[in-house]
C-alpha cells in the first residue's frame, strides 16, 4: 500500500514478528474483535496471547484443540497478499487509522490496496440503495464533489447504486472502499471497472483475506468499517430494510454524525432516510449542510496506551477466573445478550473475575462478544 499513514494514538510501528503473531491471533477460530483487544490487553502481547490460548480454552471447557493458524500460514497468507499488491493494517500498528481504532470492535487486521495517506485525512461516509434513482445517483455525485473539495475523502461499500455514484465522483480527490469480500475478488462484478480504478487512485480496504467471496454474514462486518472510518454517515435513499440502515445504526452506535437526504414519501426507496430523519438524524439537502454539523468535529482519540504495545483501559485481570465464577456467568448467559455490568450483579463476583471468565468461555467458543460491553450464548 503506497503512502505511509500515522495516526496519534503510537508513535512506534510493532516488530514483524508481533504482527504475525497479530495476523495469528486475529485469524485464530474463536477470537473475535472485541476478544483480540482484550486478549492482548491481558497478555501484553499477541506472541504471549497465542500461547496462553490452549490453557484459556481448557478452562473455559473446551475439549477440541483450537485452530490456531501456525507461523507458516501466516507467512503464506502475507505472501498471497503482497503477490495481489495488497498491505497489511494492524490494530495498535503506527498505520492503523486512529478513528477506526477508537471503535469497540474494530478490525484486528485490514488488507489494503492503494494510497495509505488518505486514512490521515478527514471522512464522510456515503451509502445508499442499491437500485438507486436518477436523482438519488446525482445527489450522490453532487455531494461526492463538494465535500472532496472541502476536503473529505468519501467512504463508501462498492456496491451499485448511491456506492458506486459517490465513488465515482470521488475518485479525483480521494475515495476509500471498503469490500466485504477478498480485495481480490470484485464485487459486484459490474463495478469491476471502478473497484480497480480506486485501487489505483484512491484506498481498497478489506477485513477478508484474499480469496475469500463475500458472503450475507460480511455486509454488515463491512459496514461497521464504513461507519468507523467516517467522521459522519450520509444515507441517500433507503428503504425500510435496506443495509444502509444498519450503517447508519452502527454510525450512531460508534459516536458519528448521521444525515440523511429526505425524499418523496411516495418513495418506498426514501421511507428509511425519512424515517433517520423522524429519529434525529441530520437532514441534508446539499452538502454545506453536512460541512455546517462536522465543523467542529474531530475524530474520536484511540485508546490511549498503557503497558504494552497496545492495550485497553480498565483493571488488570486475574491470571484465572474461579470455577464458581465461570461456572455461574456460563449458566447466566443465554441467547439474549446480557451486559458484563448484569453479570457482574448477578453473579455478586469481582468485575475483573467476571471478565476472566468472559474471556476464557470465549475462548472456549461457549460465549460470543458483542459491542457495548454485552454477551451472548454462541450457536453452535
Amino acid at each position: 500500500m503506497r503512502g505511509n499513514p500515522s495516526s496519534n494514538h503510537r508513535t512506534e510501528p510493532l516488530d514483524h514478528e508481533e504482527r504475525l503473531a497479530r495476523l495469528r491471533l486475529a485469524h485464530t477460530e474463536t477470537v473475535g474483535p472485541i476478544g483480540f483487544r482484550a486478549l492482548i490487553a491481558r497478555c501484553g502481547s499477541a506472541r504471549a496471547a497465542l500461547e496462553a490460548l490452549p490453557e484459556f480454552a481448557r478452562r473455559g471447557g473446551r475439549e477440541r484443540p483450537l485452530k490456531i493458524p501456525s507461523r507458516r500460514q501466516a507467512d503464506r497468507l502475507l505472501a498471497e497478499a503482497t503477490r495481489h499488491g495488497m498491505s497489511l493494517l494492524v490494530l495498535g500498528d503506527s498505520d492503523y487509522p486512529a478513528i477506526l481504532a477508537a471503535i469497540e470492535d474494530a478490525p484486528p487486521v485490514l488488507f489494503g490496496k492503494g494510497h495509505g495517506h488518505l486514512l490521515q485525512r478527514p471522512a464522510v461516509a456515503i451509502v445508499g440503495a442499491r437500485n438507486a434513482s436518477a436523482a438519488g445517483r446525482e445527489q450522490a455525485r453532487r455531494m461526492a464533489i463538494a465535500l472532496g473539495e472541502a476536503g473529505y475523502v468519501i467512504v463508501s461499500g462498492l456496491a451499485r447504486g448511491i456506492d458506486a455514484a459517490a465513488h465515482e465522483a470521488a475518485c479525483p480527490r480521494g475515495t476509500i472502499g471498503v469490500a466485504a469480500g477478498g480485495l481480490d475478488v470484485p464485487y459486484p462484478r459490474e463495478n469491476t471497472a471502478l473497484i480497480r480504478r480506486i485501487g489505483e487512485e484512491g484506498l481498497l480496504l478489506s477485513e477478508a483475506v484474499p480469496g475469500t467471496r463475500p458472503t450475507a454474514r460480511h455486509f454488515p462486518r463491512r459496514n461497521r468499517i464504513v461507519s468507523g472510518l467516517a467522521l459522519g454517515v450520509v444515507v441517500i435513499e433507503a428503504a425500510e430494510r435496506s443495509g444502509s440502515l444498519i450503517t447508519a445504526r452502527l454510525a450512531g452506535e460508534q459516536g458519528r454524525e448521521v444525515f440523511a437526504v429526505p425524499g418523496s414519501p411516495l418513495d418506498p426507496r426514501s421511507a428509511g432516510t425519512n424515517r433517520l430523519i423522524k429519529q434525529g438524524a441530520h437532514l441534508a439537502e446539499s452538502a454545506s449542510d453536512v460541512i455546517a454539523v462536522l465543523a467542529d468535529s474531530h475524530p474520536p482519540a484511540a485508546e490511549p496506551e498503557r503497558e504494552g504495545p497496545f492495550s485497553i483501559a480498565g483493571p488488570q485481570e486475574p491470571k484465572a477466573a474461579p470455577e464458581r465464577v465461570r461456572a455461574a456467568v456460563r449458566a447466566l448467559v443465554g441467547f439474549t445478550p446480557v451486559t458484563l455490568d448484569t453479570l457482574v450483579r448477578e453473579t455478586g463476583a469481582d468485575a475483573a473475575e467476571v471478565a476472566a471468565a468472559v474471556l476464557e468461555l470465549e475462548i472456549a467458543g461457549v460465549l460470543e462478544r458483542l459491542p457495548g460491553g454485552r454477551v451472548v450464548r454462541k450457536v453452535e
